[in-house]
């Protein structure tokens, strides 16, 4: 039995409504999806005659209802202007994490030859985007998860970036001795008490949690950053965290620490540069 295209994103407009945020959004976004089709088309057609139960349509409906994340369901993420591939083996990049990729590349020259290494590469956007902008650097990506690996493999395969991403399993820089000029990362910052929203449940956990407080791993990476004689870090953080990151760092020798802001104006990550005379 098929509906019009209208008639059809009303219906799930009405199943999602107290479900999620945007609900006649998410339903258009979902057909979408499902039509291999672009807003565009989906405006000019809206007369178009949809079979309604195609199963694969329906199975998108429930568990959407179920706050299965969209992009689980579709496997497919937009960041930063560009789409990428994207499985529950690693986290669903988040829009303010692209500020950490304009943080890195207004600091560093297009055509510098460097090293840089992400810690937590997930998906793989941040080496990705970070190596379409800076062809001259060599990159090495670490995770210590082997399904977040293959997804970023993925990814990094579809961008052609294959043979200068380096794809590592470690935890944080265990498996790199390189003399790393740059590091950055996206590392787990949400403490293990915290209350998350349901659809963060179906994500991996290990991505999303740091510790009792939260920023563990954090100040596990600046105690690297230190030994390793890292001279540049760049890292995201929670909204609540600028006063931890500074406490810790009076144990260290500071060139300067600056602090920038998501699109919500909150806290969102900072830009080390250490001290190591």
């Amino acid at each position: 039995m098929s509906r019009r295209l209208k008639e059809l994103h009303n219906d799930i407009t009405t199943l999602l409504t107290g479900v999620v945020e945007a609900p006649r959004r998410e339903a258009e976004l979902l057909l979408m999806a499902y039509l291999g089709k672009d807003q565009l088309y989906f405006i000019t057609h809206q007369d178009e005659p949809i079979e309604e139960n195609d199963p694969k349509l329906l199975e998108w409906i429930e568990k959407r209802k179920a706050n299965v994340p969209l992009e689980y369901l579709t496997n497919r993420v937009s960041f930063y202007s560009r789409e990428f591939f994207i499985d529950e083996g690693a986290l669903i990049p988040r829009p303010e994490t692209e500020h950490l990729i304009d943080e890195v590349l207004s600091r560093v020259a297009p055509d510098t030859t460097m090293t840089i290494v992400e810690v937590g590469v997930g998906s793989g956007i941040i080496s990705i985007l970070l190596a379409l902008h800076l062809p001259n650097a060599r990159f090495i990506a670490v995770d210590i998860s082997p399904r977040a690996l293959s997804v970023a493999r993925r990814n990094s395969e579809a961008f052609g970036l294959s043979e200068r991403i380096e794809l590592r399993e470690g935890d944080l820089l265990s498996c790199v001795e390189e003399k790393i000029d740059l590091l950055v990362s996206n590392p787990p910052y949400i403490a293990n008490d915290a209350p998350l929203e349901n659809n963060l449940s179906y994500e991996p956990q290990n991505a999303l949690f740091g510790g009792n407080i939260g920023d563990e791993i954090i100040r596990r990476l600046l105690d690297e950053v230190y030994e390793r004689k890292i001279p540049l870090f760049v890292c995201e953080m929670g909204y609540d965290q600028r006063i931890l990151v500074h406490e810790y760092l009076k144990n260290f020798a500071v060139q300067s620490l600056e602090f920038y802001n998501d699109y919500a104006s909150f806290d969102r990550g900072f830009i080390l540069k250490a001290n190591h005379d």
